[in-house]
């Protein structure tokens, strides 16, 4: 991590395979290693630059990848791919170039995420094979929306969500970029808003965020907070590390749900469901926090019950067996 890029393309191998991609041009399309789906030739040193604006960050997702591996490499065992074919990643931070990660052998790579409008990769093909070897191909865009796909984005932040109550009663939402690496120095808010007397229930089926407990600034971890307020609530404590399945309840109507990352050290971020629960879900017995699992319901409507039991049933089916008794 922290090195520079080490030259430019060409290098005494391909010629003329450097690309700039400005979002001026186009907001998405496809890049590949020289001559896919054909072997590109040894010795092979490309560098693709992309050059956003504003707020936007780059996103790119391998559709292909297939370079030499070793026997290290097929077996997982091979951490650095500094002497393989591979392509490198770096982000610009401060006037210089940070070496984020690298990639090689031939498993897709998860996605990757700039830490803001601009991002450089540098692939390298260092050896030639008798084998046929793709390379790689690969589909970027640049987008001001991290990756996300639910919530209505508010452009007064420069990351905030808003997940309403009277548009959708439950979803799931997840760190900017998930599953791959959440992007580096990034403020993500998520704002939960429900109607009068309702309440937020957050379930966390995956956590993977870097740092170490309090996940305070003083040990550079990264975390997620939780506050029933705009500002910060001391009844939430911060979570940060690799953490098991857990559940968290807003005590009215809006939750906000804080993540933030530094400059340093990656994780794959968090994935969650949400779901509002009404007044009359809320006194019925919570599954959640007792250790018997039976709920007796009396309600009148057929319809709001099967509801109900749905959704817990969703819920609790990844942790364990509960009856629901239910007498409409």
């Amino acid at each position: 991590m922290g090195r520079g890029l080490e030259g430019g393309g060409g290098g005494g191998g391909v010629s003329g395979c450097d690309k700039l991609f400005s979002s001026d041009t186009s907001k998405s399309g496809i890049f590949t290693s020289p001559q896919y789906p054909n072997s590109y030739p040894p010795r092979t040193r490309c560098r693709y630059d992309f050059q956003g604006r504003g707020r936007e960050r780059i996103q790119v997702k391998f559709l292909d990848f297939n370079l030499p591996q070793t026997t290290a490499t097929a077996t997982g065992e091979h951490k650095d791919c500094e002497s393989l074919d591979s392509i490198n990643a770096y982000v610009h931070t401060e006037g210089r170039l940070e070496k984020i990660d690298s990639f090689c052998g031939n498993s897709v790579p998860k996605s990757l995420m700039s830490n803001g409008p601009r991002l450089t990769l540098e692939f390298r093909g260092i050896y030639s094979s008798r084998k046929i070897i793709t390379g790689f191909k690969a589909f970027y865009t640049f987008t001001e929306k991290f990756g996300m796909t639910r919530g209505h984005q508010l452009t007064e932040y420069p990351c905030a969500f808003v997940f309403n109550s009277n548009e959708s009663r439950n979803g799931t939402f997840s760190s900017p970029n998930f599953p791959g690496f959440y992007p580096r120095d990034t403020e993500c808010h998520f704002f939960f808003q429900g109607s009068q007397k309702e309440k937020v229930n957050l379930h966390f089926s995956y956590f993977d965020v870097e740092g170490v407990l309090p996940c305070e600034a003083i040990s550079a971890s990264d975390y997620i907070e939780f506050s029933n307020y705009m500002a910060r609530d001391r009844k939430h404590s911060r979570y940060c590390g690799q953490l098991k399945p857990f559940f968290v309840e807003s005590e009215r109507e809006f939750f906000r749900v804080t993540f933030r990352s530094n400059d340093r050290l990656d994780g794959t971020g968090f994935q969650a469901f949400y779901q509002f629960i009404g007044e009359i879900e809320a006194f019925t017995p919570n599954p959640i926090l007792r250790s018997c699992c039976s709920c007796l319901c009396y309600y009148n409507n057929n319809r709001t019950v099967q509801f109900t039991w749905l959704i817990l049933f969703i819920i609790f089916a990844s942790r364990t067996s509960c009856f629901f008794h239910i007498v409409c």
